[in-house]
């Protein structure tokens, strides 16, 4: 997907959720859904040092 069309999909997202959902529900979802973010950040950063670490072992036995 392009930028623009993310940005369209995550406005019409939020428009029909504030439509449906109460002010509390609607914190909880964006709690959820930010603490979703950060896990996958700390995925992707766990992924990426376990290669840099790999790496690391192959250039010390060399």
């Amino acid at each position: 997907m392009n930028h623009c069309l993310d940005l369209y999909l995550l406005s019409a997202a939020a428009c029909q959720l504030s439509e449906c959902l109460c002010k509390e529900e609607l914190e909880v979802l964006s709690a959820s859904l930010k603490s979703l973010g950060e896990m996958l950040e700390l995925s992707l950063a766990q992924k990426a040092m376990g290669k840099c670490c790999k790496n690391c072992q192959k250039a010390d036995k060399d």
